[in-house]
């Protein structure tokens, strides 16, 4: 009588037939390792089979199987004959030496059509025949697979070894071009950043911690430029203060300018020691550069107020909105806290200005009144003769443009 090989050796030969006719049938490889979701596909197609074998015994010449009185309402993996995807990864893997008979006869009935039992009777494949020496009633006892088995897992195993050396090799490829990729990127860019830095002269200087610390805080600046706008008919001595923000960022900093009248938004840079630019625009709700601005300051310790030269305008309206030079003071206030910006409030009708509140960090709160108001009104003497008429430059000369006294 032929007697078919058992156990550990025969259910990984019907597992990796199955998994061929299974990647023939549907494309899907089923990629041997060791995570049990690969297998799933699989031991869905053998539990439909192996849930229907005690129905099947006569049909498909299988051993007998006891229905599943209890399948009624269960669904995969829940079912009697289920098998799982874990079961198919530790049996093809060689760890299982007593495999489920339903499991055995799924295999025969998915492989070559018939039970475990009818296949005995007419082998089709001779992998499934077991060699005279090497048949024991023991199945738990792991036979050596024979010269004609041994070729046909070589087989099948160098086939995958060679399919997962292969997807190995085009992942290495792809994450060594990502690496390239990205490198280079990165390179191109910090290439690109240092020339555009180099032409454009940005961030030529490091501040120490000093400077940083001298420069980045709370301002108040008063300009004269109401001097010069030809729509303000009393403009004579006229100046407006503004409350300056400036903070510090990498290497440069941002500053955020409360106007009487409207605010500037921009940043600032030590070009080198204790000298810093001042570039800012007037802030517009579609983000234009309207009217830019470039300031020159020299900061120094111990100067209570320190003068700015600016490129400016008068910030009058439209055609008549002139470029100016003007002087500017600036007088450090301190740092931290928050700017809280009051407006279209009754206090701003009663004051005719904007109002400016500075939370510092102590919880105590300034308060900065913000509108144009003549020189001789300001307490900081000392400022009075660096924001005069004097102090503005026309870009074209003209007679009328500045009122130089209230005779005119």
């Amino acid at each position: 009588m032929i007697q078919l090989k058992k156990g550990r050796e025969e259910i990984m030969y019907l597992l990796t037939k199955a998994t061929e006719k299974y990647k023939a049938e549907t494309g899907h490889e089923i990629i041997q390792n060791t995570n049990r979701k690969n297998y799933e596909g699989l031991a869905q197609r053998l539990s439909e089979i192996s849930n229907q074998l005690p129905l099947t015994e006569n049909e498909l010449s299988h051993d007998h199987y006891l229905p599943d009185n209890n399948q009624a309402g269960s669904t995969y993996p829940f079912r009697k004959y289920d098998i799982t995807g874990g079961q198919l990864k530790d049996a093809i893997s060689g760890i299982v030496s007593n495999p489920r008979p339903f499991l055995v006869d799924a295999c025969y009935i998915y492989v070559y059509g018939m039970g475990r039992k009818g296949f005995s009777q007419n082998p089709s494949d001779d992998n499934l025949i077991a060699d005279n020496e090497e048949q024991n009633i023991d199945s738990t006892t792991f036979k050596k697979p024979s010269n004609k088995t041994t070729r046909a897992f070589d087989r099948n195993l160098g086939h995958t070894v060679n399919k997962k050396i292969a997807t190995l090799t085009r992942l290495a490829v792809f994450l060594f071009g990502a690496i390239v990729a990205i490198v280079g990127f990165y390179f191109y860019s910090s290439i690109k950043w240092q020339t555009e830095k180099n032409d454009l002269n940005i961030l030529p200087y490091q501040p120490s911690r000093a400077e940083i610390d001298s420069l980045e805080g709370v301002w108040l600046t008063y300009t004269g430029s109401p001097q010069a706008r030809m729509s303000l008919p009393n403009r004579y001595h006229k100046v407006v203060p503004n409350i300056v923000e400036i903070k510090y960022k990498n290497g440069y900093f941002t500053l955020i300018r409360y106007g009487a009248s409207f605010n500037h938004t921009g940043f600032a840079q030590f070009e080198a020691h204790d000298l810093v630019s001042l570039f800012s625009k007037v802030k517009s709700s579609d983000g234009g550069n309207e009217s830019p601005r470039h300031s020159l300051m020299n900061i120094a310790d111990g100067k209570k107020y320190i003068s700015a030269i600016s490129a400016s305008w008068n910030f009058d309206i439209g055609e008549k909105n002139k470029m100016i030079g003007i002087r500017e003071v600036f007088i450090k206030q301190g740092k931290g806290g928050e700017i809280e910006e009051v407006m279209n409030q009754i206090e701003n009708s009663s004051c005719q200005c904007k109002i400016i509140r500075w939370h510092q960090t102590d919880k105590k709160v300034k308060t900065f009144y913000l509108k144009n108001e003549l020189i001789d009104s300001l307490t900081f003497t000392e400022i009075k003769p660096l924001i005069n008429e004097k102090s503005i430059l026309l870009k074209d000369p003209q007679d009328s443009a500045i009122i130089l006294n209230k005779g005119l």
